[in-house]
């Protein structure tokens, strides 16, 4: 029964412990220090060893202003304990009372501890770090390492630098580790990406990027090329970043896998030239089949997107060449997927197109692959206004994979199919859910759609305008361009100064560019950058019209203000990255 009643006594005890202590901490949190202090008084009276009820009752006096109370508790303990950082405590409480002299007499004590025991220099640096005492933090390593040349502090002294503002001295820190320790690069380039991310300044990537060169121009090491390429793939420069990777796989075969990844990078970010000089180079250096039927439906699929209807003829036989090569077999469906839209949107031959797909369905396949196709066969079927059999087909997609990217895209195509049809109601609920989709695509579009209907809703309640548009985008989903254009021309003539003039502006600049109608499309974005500048859509036009001076009229002296214009007013935008990339290409940061 004694034992019982014990153990129930210290159970009550440390329960009303645990209770004071949190008390304490809730007070201290909150800014009342004097109930604070009057706790952790309490608590360290009890447990006189414990560093964080001493840390917080000298942090509670110092609040208050107890400077002389504070500095004896701590001359106690440093009298008791003899521990070196607590001469920084002693210090940083005469600096808290603008005594310098003492300040600086105890914070030199304390590196004095460091001649003494080289090993103390982690206690002491980090105790100056976490009063902000930065430069007695470095001195602390700088002398450690004088006493010790053994000990290695470049990724502290890296920090130290960064939250002092000196990113070169940071950087070079950084690669100095990296250089000695490569098993350290990941912590490096994880530290630099957080870095890059959070300064948004063009400046340290600009630094970054010189001192990685400078490093690969002194070193012939491998691993200079490596880290270069990291770099580049952080800035989507994936060009850059494949001359580099080609310099490594020549005196390493065995990372030919990487290439791979970068053309798959370049292809997701939609940069054409680099993803097709990638892919040449993989078709140059592999015999693997998989491989080379990819290459080769992403090559033709390039084409095929920037094709007029005279080069139809030769890509028609050589999509049919391929698959003579390859051969029809569930190997390879990503070929016959590519003949069968091709057929249906460039040949407008539909039902041509559904033939391929069916054969190709009657295949063993895996779910993804019957997805892909009953996809592909969805959409032949929405362009020939088959509208309720389309939904048939990615309504089963959407079931059969909901949890997956296929069936969220299936999902996106269910709720256009319904904004075609006018259906905008149940479009937007739709769209709603597709906004928080994992893929960034998706979501992207669904916003952008769901915006669309907003907009268009709130400014015209009976969707007048809306349901024209929504035609004329259907006009433009079967190809239709010239009746699509039309019907774009009657919005900005009917519904004048209406919400959805800016974004009929961009529709009608996009098909005259596919057209190649550039000088027109130009004048349509210029008209949105001029008279709807407070839009939604101003940072597209302001985007396409760069790329349209850049790429096709070869003028990038009027591509780059374009360029700049979007990097310092539409950091948001999903065009962003893509703008500063070529904004910087024009400016002439060219080393590789």
């Amino acid at each position: 029964m004694k034992k019982i009643l014990s153990a129930l006594f210290l159970l009550l005890t440390f329960s009303v412990f645990a209770q004071n202590e949190q008390l304490a901490a809730n007070y201290f949190e909150k800014g009342d220090f004097e109930k604070a202090l009057v706790s952790y008084e309490e608590l360290l009276a009890k447990q006189p060893g414990n560093s964080i009820y001493f840390q917080r009752t000298v942090e509670s006096y110092q609040q208050l202003s107890q400077f002389e109370k504070a500095g004896k508790l701590i001359q106690q303990r440093l009298e008791k304990y003899k521990q070196a950082s607590l001469f920084i405590e002693l210090g940083y409480n005469y600096q808290l009372q603008k005594d310098e002299k003492n300040a600086v007499i105890n914070y030199e004590k304390a590196l004095d501890e460091i001649n003494t025991n080289p090993s103390n220099v982690y206690a002491i640096a980090m105790n100056f770090e976490k009063k902000s005492l930065l430069d007695y933090a470095l001195k602390s390593y700088t002398l450690a390492l004088t006493l010790e040349p053994k000990f290695s502090f470049n990724q502290q002294i890296a920090v130290l630098y960064g939250q002092q503002g000196k990113v070169d001295l940071m950087i070079e820190k950084l690669l100095e580790e990296g250089e000695k320790n490569p098993q350290s690069t990941l912590f490096i380039q994880n530290y630099l990406s957080r870095f890059m991310m959070e300064e948004g300044d063009e400046a340290f990537v600009e630094t970054l990027r010189k001192a990685l060169i400078l490093k690969a121009q002194k070193n012939q090491d491998i691993y200079w090329n490596q880290f270069l390429s990291w770099f580049y793939v952080q800035q989507k420069e994936y060009g850059k970043a494949f001359i580099q990777e080609k310099a490594i796989y020549k005196r390493n075969p065995d990372t030919f896998s990487n290439i791979v990844n970068l053309a798959e990078m370049a292809i997701e970010e939609n940069q054409d030239e680099a993803a097709v000089s990638i892919i040449n180079f993989v078709l140059e250096n592999t015999q693997d089949l998989d491989l080379q039927i990819f290459s080769n439906a992403f090559l033709l699929r390039n084409r095929i997107e920037k094709a007029t209807p005279k080069e139809y003829a030769v890509i028609k036989t050589d999509v049919e060449l391929a698959l003579k090569k390859f051969g029809v077999s569930p190997f390879t469906i990503s070929l016959q997927e590519l003949q069968a839209e091709f057929f249906a949107f460039q040949l407008e031959d539909p039902e041509a197109g559904k033939a391929v797909l069916k054969n190709a369905l009657n295949f063993e396949l895996d779910d993804y692959q019957k997805a892909e196709l009953k996809m592909q066969l969805a959409d032949i079927l929405l362009l020939q206004e088959q509208f309720n059999q389309a939904l048939i087909y990615y309504s089963q997609i959407e079931e059969d994979l909901k949890n997956d990217e296929i069936g969220h895209q299936a999902s996106l195509k269910v709720a256009k199919t319904s904004y075609f049809q006018g259906d905008f109601q149940w479009a937007q609920s739709q769209f709603k859910v597709l906004k928080s989709a994992s893929t960034q695509l998706i979501a992207n579009d669904a916003i952008e759609y769901f915006l669309l209907i907003n907009d268009n809703t709130v400014a015209d309640s009976a969707q007048v305008a809306l349901k024209k548009f929504a035609r004329g985008d259907y006009l433009r989903y079967q190809n239709k361009n010239d009746l699509a254009l039309t019907q774009f021309s009657k919005i900005l003539s009917e519904h004048k100064g209406d919400e959805i003039q800016g974004v009929t502006l961009l529709r009608m600049g996009k098909i005259n560019e596919k057209l190649g109608n550039y000088t027109e499309a130009l004048r349509l974005y210029k008209e949105i950058i001029d008279l709807h500048s407070d839009g939604i859509y101003v940072d597209e036009a302001l985007f396409f019209s760069a790329e349209l001076y850049q790429e096709q009229f070869k003028q990038p002296e009027l591509a780059k203000p374009l360029y700049e214009k979007m990097i310092f007013d539409h950091q948001d935008s999903i065009h962003f990255i893509e703008a500063r990339r070529k904004f910087r290409e024009i400016r002439g940061d060219t080393n590789s």
